[in-house]
């Protein structure tokens, strides 16, 4: 019980030892006053006071309203009385918990003009017991004005981060469903087709086997040789799930793009900073569909790939010299650039498509400038 005592001092700071000399402090001030009705009226202002302190927390709507005049009331005889005027700094505390920002601007200003016409009233009678703790009172009136400010935007933060990191739980989702959805598709354009003419050329096999052996032993090779692709392909999908960097498939694209006779000129730096792991592995994917697109269907001579890093973003340009059938450069389902832009699309990159003077396919992504990092958020 003392450990958990001394982490709870630990955490909270000083501010415990605040309210409670604030909540006893009342009593020294009523036990000053002339007569015992007095001092019996101060006890039950005092205790009326922080039961209904503890109501009003617990309320909605209307009763807001009604519970924080009853303790501006309060708060206002207090000071009059007693010269007490520290329950003011306990109302300006509970006006910045509340959420309703009409309720809170509406009661801000009340209790703001209420407690500046009772400090200055007390002023004006020249009460001594009050003009000896001014300097006191003074911090209270400016806590009236700045400590309901302070704790509301707070709160304020501190929803909206919530709903941040709500929306970063539920973006993490989408992209493990997308993932899926991609793993799911190119499994079945790996393996679909390839399984499929492998049980075909399977029973024709078995077919022939007794009529025409060498045509059976023809239709096997062709099996074992459709297998070995197949195998191939899912080795090959399985490394691009571990993640690319840049730098490694730039090396591969080299290789590719020689073994299909078409020049290659890259330019600037594919080492990229202030990008996470899983926004250069989309690059690499983008980067590596753009250049099987080159290979296959623009029938280019030379190929530019260009990168392009600034604090902002990062852009990367894929330019051909090849041809590129289309609609006015509008991106077709075909030659998977839709693929390519809802990859993009997760993590707010955007992909442009022009085919003059050449195809030029031009990706650019948001550069990560706040790495995550633990933050810990302190009580109260």
């Amino acid at each position: 019980m003392l450990k958990s005592l001394l982490t709870f001092q630990k955490a909270n700071g000083i501010a415990p030892y605040i309210w409670t000399v604030l909540c006893i402090l009342p009593f020294y001030f009523i036990f000053q006053a002339p007569t015992t009705l007095q001092i019996v009226v101060g006890i039950a202002l005092t205790l009326a006071f922080f039961i209904f302190y503890r109501i009003a927390f617990i309320s909605k709507g209307w009763l807001v309203y009604v519970w924080t005049m009853i303790l501006i009331a309060i708060s206002i005889t207090a000071t009059s009385l007693f010269s007490y005027v520290y329950f003011a700094f306990f109302l300006a505390y509970f006006l910045g918990n509340i959420k309703d920002r009409v309720a809170f601007f509406t009661l801000y200003f009340i209790h703001l003009l209420s407690t500046s016409a009772s400090i200055n009233y007390s002023i004006v009678i020249h009460e001594k017991l009050f003009l000896q703790q001014l300097p006191f009172v003074i911090i209270i009136w400016i806590s009236v004005i700045l400590l309901p400010f302070s704790i509301h935007n707070r709160k304020e933060r501190g929803q909206l981060e919530e709903k941040l990191e709500d929306a970063n739980k539920r973006i993490s989702e989408l992209i493990k469903l997308e993932e899926r959805e991609r793993i799911a598709r190119d499994l079945h354009d790996t393996l679909g087709q390839k399984l499929s003419m492998i049980g075909l050329k399977s029973d024709l096999a078995r077919k022939l086997i007794s009529k025409d052996p060498d045509q059976a032993r023809n239709e096997l090779k062709d099996v074992q040789a459709t297998a070995r692709t197949a195998l191939s392909e899912v080795r090959k999908m399985v490394s691009s799930m571990r993640g690319i960097r840049l730098k490694d498939e730039i090396q591969r694209i080299k290789q590719m793009l020689a073994a299909a006779q078409i020049g290659l000129e890259c330019s600037g730096e594919f080492i990229l900073t202030n990008v996470t792991p899983f926004t250069e592995n989309i690059l690499s994917m983008c980067l590596k569909e753009a250049i099987n697109n080159v290979v296959k269907h623009s029938g280019a001579s030379s190929c530019l790939i260009s990168i392009e890093q600034t604090w902002k973003e990062v852009v990367m340009t894929i330019h051909d010299n090849g041809s590129f059938k289309t609609v006015k450069g509008k991106i077709s389902d075909g030659h998977g650039l839709r693929g390519m832009q809802e990859r993009l699309e997760f993590i707010n990159g955007s992909l442009e498509l022009l085919t003059s003077n050449g195809t030029a396919i031009i990706i650019k992504v948001p550069v990560d400038l706040k790495p995550r990092q633990d933050r810990r958020v302190g009580n109260d």
